[in-house]
């Protein structure tokens, strides 16, 4: 007995979809073969609904007999978008969720025969367990604009698939013009269609607040976002779709709009149970607003809206590479964003569009999305990768990842043993196919069922003392199902700290904590404020301030054996003594210290390390010293090789003599480095030294003056009278000596390298004011047949 399934209806799905007018191409393309491909549509005009299943439709012939399907296998980047797409591609065409189309986000999966929607990270974690995905006839990535690292890995990721499967394509849809780009890394062509958008009133209304303080976004601003849009919804009698950046944030709004006398109002983010979520997002004949996180911006359509408020804020994960603390942080959107958000108010009519910011603001806005493989942790794409076989270099990315925040997340891998030096380990192998980050993960399969609770908490952006808060019942259910069974009991730090050992903190102060990694941060909430010891769960930055946002109580004993205690001695090299204590640490926490004195080794270490801060300065210079030093910078700059740059060369190299006596004891004023610059000179060529750089110089008179070499060029400073006669200055290098001629008294009375043109010159009118000063020394008409000397007259 054969079951049959049939093909979509494409009719009854694309009446009035703009991006119908793609079908002829991309039916004739994929009829000829697998082919990669961008598809470029603004929001709103069906991409999602409509070419997934014209795909399946082309993969699988004009009938589906029994047997197994060609899937088409579609991403985006959020869950509820996930959800909506599915259940609105099953309701036009009029089949069950379950049968053609399915979906597949973290927690739920219903599986479709045809169409399956999904996260990146659903997609990515069936990749690593099954890397051909069989089957599979076709992936489709939805908002690859977005930048979202999840989408960025999986295309270099399926990408390669691509290149070693000929029945395969690879189709990527972008809702802003930047689709060039993507065609060039997958070797695709390029579909475009456009949007009818009906006309917009846009107007800037900004808050006499600022819309971000130092705790995050202003309520007053917020409150004021809800005032204007009583306001819109008052004159007209469409719904309205309010884009706030946060969960916290649509409480607020929706708190005033309620206070405001407004009934039918309802949230829309990631975290609402999906018959929430369906509330939002089905269409009634009743005015509604809808205060929404930036996922109605460009994944969603929310129908009867032609009211658009807009905060331009939202919220993407930063990394702090000084403190290694990654956070969500609170900014101005891109313009291209806040441009996707105005649209959704011209989809069905003519709209209004309030921007609660000034249109200055607007102009300094980013103008596109920024990559968030550029700000946020890698811990979990180090870990993919590193499953996948592959590095980022290998990996055809839009963007490479920071090199310290790359090298970062592996050392978070090797701290939690899911990497051994390069190799992924059989836990980091389990790690990577959990639906759970890898320290989180960790802490899970350390820990068992009972850890399930807590870690739903700190999985979902948590608030304050994580042990208080009520986790999503669901998620618990999901993570004991991941989860081993558990006999050993463990509390809410443990399970915490197991994740994040490097954010266990001390108290150090009132209201401030010392994190193992070396970070301070202020706790600002009261319930844990007499915690000697946090586990913590959640971290941000505001105003370059390290902010506890939420953790968990932690026993000392617990602590210490989560970060590893060390005993070592710390040596500093401090005002010419090396000075010396013991000091038993966990992590950047020290425990106890006490004075102690260094062994030879430890001191060498000390003052290596001085010397790496600052320096050869770190030495005492004789005037001898200085003199060869400037001597030896003066020959390199005009020579070059085998002459020693003395700024560039490793003072390890050269001073290690001198560090060792320093290191035995020898007071630091009595060792001078005279020695160790003897050392860097160059052989044989140290024969021309005095040639060309001479300590010092001859002058007529037959004194010797010292050459100063510390400006760049050699000067000397010698008294007038001792030069009668030299017509020209002495060159070494090429470059004249520059004189600094002066009086009896050792006053400065002239600079110049061009003695000739002085005697010639300048010289009569420093003889008419000095003769009558310096009476007893020789002040002659003719400088040049007069002796020189450095007497006075009277003993000449």
């Amino acid at each position: 007995m054969t079951s049959r399934i049939s093909n979509f209806l494409i009719d009854n799905i694309s009446p009035n979809l703009p991006v119908e007018i793609l079908t002829p191409d991309l039916r004739k393309m994929l009829s000829a073969g697998p082919t990669n491909l961008v598809i470029q549509a603004p929001p709103g005009t069906g991409k999602t609904t409509l070419l997934p299943p014209l795909v399946a439709n082309v993969l699988n012939g004009q009938r589906l007999e029994s047997g197994s399907p060609t899937k088409v296998l579609v991403t985006a980047p959020r869950r509820v978008a996930v959800r909506a797409a599915a259940r609105r591609l099953a309701f036009l065409d009029n089949s069950t969720l379950g049968d053609k189309v399915g979906f597949s986000v973290r927690g739920e999966h219903i599986p479709g025969s045809l169409v399956q929607f999904m996260t990146p990270g659903v997609l990515i974690r069936q990749l690593l367990n099954n890397p051909d995905l069989p089957g599979v006839g076709a992936v489709i990535i939805d908002e690859v604009h977005e930048r979202q690292l999840d989408s960025d890995l999986l295309i270099g990721m399926l990408t390669e698939l691509s290149q070693l499967r000929d029945d395969f394509s690879l189709i990527a849809m972008s809702a802003t013009l930047d689709s060039e780009k993507f065609a060039e890394l997958l070797d695709a062509q390029v579909l475009s269609a456009e949007a009818p958008i009906h006309p917009l009133d846009i107007t800037y209304a900004p808050s006499r607040n600022p819309r971000v303080g130092s705790r995050g976004v202003d309520w007053d601003f917020l409150d004021h976002m809800a005032q204007k849009t009583h306001e819109a919804v008052l004159r007209s009698p469409h719904s309205a779709l309010v884009f706030v950046p946060g969960v916290a944030e649509i409480d607020r709004v929706i708190n005033k709009l309620e206070a405001l006398g407004h009934s039918n109002v309802f949230p829309l983010h990631g975290q609402l149970h999906p018959q929430e979520q369906d509330r939002a997002l089905t269409r009634s004949s009743t005015q509604r607003i809808i205060v929404s996180t930036p996922v109605a911006e460009s994944s969603l359509t929310v129908p009867g809206v032609r009211i658009v408020v807009d905060s331009g804020l939202s919220r993407m994960p930063k990394r702090d590479s000084a403190r290694g603390m990654t956070g969500l942080v609170t900014s101005s959107c891109a313009q291209s964003s806040a441009n996707q958000r105005a649209g959704r108010a011209g989809r069905e009519g003519p709209g209004e569009v309030i921007r609660c910011y000034s249109q200055e603001d607007f102009s300094h806005f980013p103008q596109f999305v920024a990559p968030e493989i550029n700000s946020a942790d890698l811990t979990q794409a180090a870990l993919w990768l590193s499953s996948w076989g592959t590095q980022p270099e290998d990996l055809p990315l839009l963007d490479q990842p920071p090199h310290s925040t790359w090298a970062a997340a592996r050392q978070t891998l090797h701290h939690i043993g899911a990497l051994e030096k390069e190799t992924i380990t059989d836990l980091g192998h389990r790690l990577s196919t959990l639906p759970l980050s890898p320290p989180l993960g960790a802490s899970l399969l350390r820990f068992g069922e009972q850890a399930a609770k807590i870690l739903a908490v700190v999985a979902e952006n948590p608030q304050g003392d994580v042990e208080k808060q009520q986790p999503n019942k669901r998620e618990v259910e999901r993570l004991r199902r991941l989860a081993p069974a558990s006999s050993e009991k463990a509390s809410a730090g443990e399970i915490v700290g197991a994740a994040f050992p490097q954010l266990i903190a001390h108290k150090i102060d009132h209201g401030e904590y010392l994190l193992a990694s070396g970070t301070r941060a202020r706790l600002l909430d009261d319930d844990l404020k007499d915690a000697h010891w946090l586990a913590i769960a959640a971290i941000n930055r505001s105003n370059n301030t390290a902010i506890i946002r939420a953790a968990a109580r932690i026993s000392e004993a617990d602590a210490l054996e989560l970060i590893g205690v060390t005993q070592e001695t710390r040596a500093h090299f401090v005002d010419g003594k090396v000075q010396a204590r013991k000091v038993k640490a966990a992590g950047a926490i020290e425990l106890s210290s006490t004075p102690t004195k260094p062994t030879p080794e430890e001191a060498f270490d000390a003052i290596a390390t001085a010397l790496s801060d600052g320096g050869v300065k770190l030495f005492h210079f004789s005037d001898k010293t200085s003199s060869l030093r400037d001597r030896l910078k003066f020959i390199h700059a005009h020579r070059g090789a085998p002459w020693p740059d003395i700024e560039s060369t490793d003072p390890h190299l050269w001073l290690s003599a001198e560090i060792k006596a320093l290191s035995h004891g020898t007071p630091l004023h009595k060792i001078d480095i005279y020695p160790a610059l003897q050392r860097l000179l160059p052989w044989p060529e140290a024969n021309n030294l005095n040639e060309y750089a001479p300590s010092h110089l001859e002058v007529p008179s037959g004194n010797r003056h010292r050459l100063d070499y510390s400006s760049g060029r050699p000067i000397v400073k010698v008294k007038l009278q001792e030069c009668f006669g030299l017509a020209q200055s002495p060159t070494f290098c090429g470059i004249p000596v520059q004189f600094h001629l002066l009086s009896p008294a050792g006053r400065p009375l002239a600079v110049t390298d061009d003695l000739q043109s002085f005697w010639s010159g300048a010289y009569s009118q420093v003889r008419a004011e000095m003769r009558g000063r310096y009476p007893k020394h020789p002040w002659p008409e003719d400088p040049w047949s007069a002796p020189a000397t450095a007497r006075t007259k009277n003993r000449m």
